[in-house]
């Protein structure tokens, strides 16, 4: 697993990302999400600061510095901030030698293609929890769900999970659940509308 090259996969993972945010309605923002902790507001705040936040180790500079949320941006311009720092993110990572050069954060010091890959994981989960809390507008590439539970499954095999773990413990995932469904449940998250 250590030899996949998770930026074809990143790339996709922000398309989507990105098409999702602009269905976003000014109504929606203040709504739940599987984040129990976030607003959609927030979790659009969430996604964007996480998104600066790997362009910055992308570029080599110190991702722990920079917070996890955006709270500089007005509510009618998350699509354009989230395009914006997507892009940088995607610049910042195109280097081969990238992949393999150390970086830190927030949960170690690790090869740039293992950070990658935890923020790809950590994208596409908040995608879900998004495409949940809007009433799922768009369809969801699957794929990106697969990679994302595998490198949840190899980065947290226990589905208990201390207080210093930024998942809650993992819940079963629905009869018949498909792998965002199953990504959810193994980072414990609950769906908001029964299917």
């Amino acid at each position: 697993m250590n030899a996949i090259d998770p930026r074809p996969l990143y790339s996709r993972a922000t398309e989507q990302a990105a098409a999702l945010i602009r269905t976003v309605r000014p109504e929606q923002l203040t709504g739940p999400t599987p984040c129990t902790e976030f607003d959609v507001r927030t979790l659009l705040s969430h996604i964007v600061g996480g998104t600066r936040r790997i362009a910055v180790v992308g570029e080599g500079g110190d991702g722990l510095a920079v917070r996890p949320f955006a709270d500089e941006v007005e509510d009618d311009t998350w699509a354009a901030a989230y395009d914006e720092v997507r892009s940088r993110v995607l610049k910042a990572w195109a280097s081969d030698a990238r992949m393999d050069a150390p970086v830190s954060v927030p949960w170690g010091e690790v090869p740039g293609r293992a950070a990658l890959s935890g923020y790809t994981m950590e994208l596409v989960t908040h995608t879900w929890d998004l495409s949940e809390a809007l009433g799922h507008p768009l369809e969801l590439a699957p794929d990106l769900a697969e990679f994302a539970l595998g490198t949840a499954r190899r980065v947290l095999p226990d589905p208990l999970r201390d207080a210093d773990t930024p998942f809650a413990d993992a819940t079963p995932a629905p009869e018949g659940a498909d792998a965002y469904e199953e990504l959810a449940a193994w980072l414990g998250r609950r769906p908001l509308i029964a299917a």
